[in-house]
């Protein structure tokens, strides 16, 4: 049995055959089932990708008891891609079929083509779901710290950066917009060091008011200002040994830039009050979202400091660069979600829904990600989420994007949009496509690789 299996139940034996033969030649490989019983031990024996179920079988040919059959085959195999089958007057059935977790529906007559997308489809959505078990089985059991999730080559080039600084002892800086995962990619460079037994402290340049930065850094002694009534030893002693993540440097304030020059310099710790530096031994992992060099030239940061962090460089790409990452991403998000829901169950998504994920802009990265799944994880009724289940789908069903956006942002939006509906459309036939869109098959390939479209 190969990795790309389908189950036919039907108690039509032409209908068996002739489906049989058609996924049979585009190498799925093909069991069939004519009753229930012979469905059952099947199900029971071999893992499925696909599943097509006919809703009105022997012995007693009722819908209802098809339906049962359903609910039977989830509670087995909750991840299975069961694919209903049923006349064209029992549409209600099977609308409601897929509201109780069939991955889609089928109405007799069918159209081979149809069947085949249809069965890619689910075939392709079950790898995907492979995929996001196996990375969390990695997360979970391999490196607990290490929560970078992505198989986009912008990102693949991200990780392969830190595989490979992550055992020395050179500083790294790391760059990207808010909601990237800078300080995941800190963790996870920690977690791969050899520094991994020891610790790892963070702080935001940008969140700590001067004195405070200062003695939240370097430590402070006993009197050194008004409410020191104890000696502190501050974030890099107590990273002794491990390393110090300075997330946003771009905001750390000119004076403390100077002290933090002679540390990387000298390894020396000199609290604020005290006479006498002390020796530690951290690596340093810096992350922005500004421009660094930019900020060199309104003197607002110091070349030698600059130079100093970044000894290697890991910029992570917005989400809206990586877009075949989402699904991956938001799964995982909801998986994660579970334990928010009323019934603890995780939520998944429908194909429309993974379209809208993917046409989104992000502007939040994926910290807005993160939030849109729980949140639509917590709000839906249903188990299978759908398009409207997400703030940014607007009443009309049409995907928003913000009104402050840059008109260029907004144009860049409609045109992935209007690719992505013509690809649709022609079943990803590029040739018609393009000449729908007014563009030549080149054009079209190129628009599709800078929007991440497959």
């Amino acid at each position: 049995m190969n990795d790309h299996s389908v189950l036919i139940i039907d108690d039509d034996r032409a209908f068996r055959s002739v489906y049989a033969n058609l996924l049979g030649g585009e190498g799925f490989a093909v069991d069939e089932a004519d009753d229930r019983p012979t469905a059952r031990a099947k199900f029971e024996q071999t893992a499925y990708d696909v599943v097509l179920l006919d809703l009105m079988l022997p012995p007693d040919g009722s819908v209802d008891a098809g339906l049962e059959q359903l609910a039977e085959f989830l509670e087995m195999r909750p991840e299975a891609k069961i694919v209903v089958v049923s006349g064209a007057g029992d549409t209600q059935f099977m609308l409601r079929a897929v509201r109780e977790g069939a991955y889609d529906f089928l109405t007799k007559p069918l159209d081979p083509d149809v069947v085949l997308v249809v069965v890619q489809r689910a075939v392709a959505r079950r790898r995907l779901e492979r995929r996001v078990d196996e990375l969390q089985t990695c997360l979970a059991e391999e490196q607990p710290d290490r929560q970078m999730i992505g198989q986009s080559r912008a990102f693949e080039q991200c990780v392969e950066t830190a595989q490979r600084v992550a055992p020395t002892d050179l500083p790294v800086l790391i760059t990207g917009e808010p909601g990237t995962g800078k300080e995941l990619m800190a963790r996870s460079v920690h977690a791969m060091s050899d520094r991994s037994d020891a610790p790892i402290v963070a702080v935001n340049c940008g969140a700590l008011p001067d004195n405070l930065l200062e003695s939240t850094l370097f430590g402070h002694v006993e009197g050194a200002f008004t409410g020191a009534i104890n000696d502190k030893a501050g974030l890099f002693r107590e990273a002794d040994g491990g390393t110090v993540f300075l997330d946003e440097v771009g905001d750390m304030p000119s004076h403390l830039q100077v002290k933090l020059l002679r540390t990387l310099e000298t390894g020396d710790v000199l609290p604020v009050g005290a006479d006498r530096a002390v020796q530690v031994d951290v690596r340093i992992i810096s992350a922005t979202n500004r421009d660094l060099e930019e900020l060199q030239q309104q003197n607002q940061f110091r070349e030698d400091l600059y130079w100093r962090i970044k000894g290697a460089e890991i910029h992570l790409p917005p989400l809206r660069e990586r877009t075949g990452d989402i699904p991956l991403l938001a799964t995982h998000f909801l998986n994660n979600s579970a334990s928010l829901c009323a019934d603890g169950r995780p939520r998944r998504l429908s194909d429309a829904a993974v379209e809208a994920l993917q046409q989104h802009r992000w502007p939040g990265n994926l910290r807005e990600l993160r939030h849109e799944m729980q949140r639509a994880a917590v709000m839906s009724t249903d188990p299978v989420l759908q398009p409207e289940d997400f703030s940014f789908v607007t009443d009309q069903g049409t995907l928003s994007v913000p009104e402050d956006a840059p008109l260029k942002q907004k144009v860049q939006a409609l045109e992935e949009r209007e690719i992505h509906s013509a690809l649709q459309r022609f079943d990803g036939n590029r040739t018609r496509a393009a000449d729908e869109l007014g563009l030549s098959r080149q054009g079209l390939l190129n628009k599709m690789d800078r929007y991440g479209l497959e």
